[in-house]
């Protein structure tokens, strides 16, 4: 079932494209009632009524904080069946979170699996020892000066882009290059086309694996199956990850920008800004103080449980057509990572808005998407 899980978040999903991640604001049309956990899987009993694409990003939620396998619970091809003690275990920890935020937090996801398990099977009951002091790097200054206001450091994100001419200059962009994932490389080709639609295609031995947004809503096709539509969830991060001119919609796209307490990435000092919007997770954003490049973005999907958070990172910045765009990006989860590595761009060239679009249902076997 792990192997599962992991088709459902997709290996691909979220993949960010070289124009950092950003959100469709525009209307979106009414989507279609979504089944229930219990109308979509049997035996359902502790998520009953929640909808049956969070599921799995529940069952992603416990394996993260409890550092375990799905098999930890469920019996091998009979996910149904309550054989092991750890489910019905599983189940009274989920009502109990559940009731301590319902008669303590007015409902809020305050306390967690991962508030006492903290990666580990049991429960961490026992504080930790102090470590070491933290050694002060000589000759190290603290800054008197003010940081910088959300606006300046966003100007300054834009300005070592290119500048927002430069930036809207472009509107397409086809990349093609490597990605690693658990130690093995394949080729990956990406399609990107203003303002809203991207496309990555993963080619490996066994065939193609493909997920698309065709600037409303996302997909995922795979070489023998038929394609199939993203869940809410991977809608979001699809939608955050579309945006072609992302550097310059920042304003629009969150309601508030909060300039938090500045973080280092590696060996660069890094400003943070924090993105609401109303009703959804705050994304953070991380842009280095020497170069005014993004460097990190995290972002965090919703579950029943809690947030499972994704974190992307941006580098090997380099010029193409008086743009800078990242040649190099790793994403990162619970459950994995990947890192893609970029060799060649191309930029305004042509990208019909059918590339983008999910076949039909009924594609003949082996064909996941569009002819390319």
């Amino acid at each position: 079932m792990n192997k599962t899980l992991r088709a459902f978040g997709g290996v691909l999903v979220g993949l960010a494209a070289l124009a950092p991640a950003g959100l469709d604001v525009r209307a979106q049309s009414a989507p279609v009632p979504a089944k229930t956990a219990e109308e979509a899987f049997k035996n359902i009993q502790a998520f009953k009524g929640t909808p049956a694409d969070q599921l799995f990003p529940a069952m992603q939620f416990i394996s993260a904080s409890l550092g375990v396998e799905c098999e930890f619970c469920h019996v091998e091809g009979k996910f149904d069946a309550d054989d092991k003690p750890t489910k019905q275990t599983a189940r009274r920890m989920i009502a109990m979170t559940l009731a301590i935020n319902k008669e303590n937090f007015n409902g809020r996801r305050e306390v967690t699996c991962n508030t006492c398990h903290r990666g580990s099977a049991d429960p961490v009951g026992t504080p930790a020892v102090a470590g070491p002091e933290p050694k002060e790097a000589k000759g190290a200054e603290t800054s008197t000066l003010p940081p910088p206001t959300a606006d300046q450091v966003l100007d300054r994100y834009v300005a070592a882009l290119g500048g927002a001419e430069a930036i809207r200059k472009i509107s397409t962009r086809v990349a093609k290059g490597n990605i690693t994932a658990g130690g093995h490389d394949s080729a990956i080709e990406l399609f990107m086309k203003a303002p809203d639609k991207r496309m990555s295609i993963m080619r490996t031995p066994n065939g193609e694996s493909i997920t698309a947004f065709d600037g409303k809503a996302g997909w995922l096709g795979n070489s023998g199956r038929p394609p199939r539509e993203m869940g809410a969830a991977e809608n979001e991060a699809a939608r955050l990850d579309a945006d072609f001119y992302f550097a310059t919609h920042v304003k629009e796209i969150f309601s508030q920008l909060r300039v938090g307490r500045p973080d280092k990435i590696g060996d660069h000092e890094a400003y943070v800004l924090i993105g609401v919007r109303e009703g959804r997770p705050p994304v953070r954003l991380y842009f280095d103080q020497a170069s005014g490049l993004l460097v990190r973005l995290v972002r965090y999907a919703d579950t029943p449980l809690g947030r499972n958070p994704t974190q992307i990172d941006y580098a090997d910045y380099r010029e193409a057509d008086g743009v800078k765009i990242p040649f190099r990006w790793t994403l990162a989860r619970p459950n994995g990572r990947f890192t893609i590595q970029v060799d060649q761009v191309q930029q305004n060239v042509p990208i019909e808005d059918a590339k983008f679009t999910k076949p039909a249902a009924a594609a003949t076997p082996g064909q996941t998407g569009p002819s390319h």
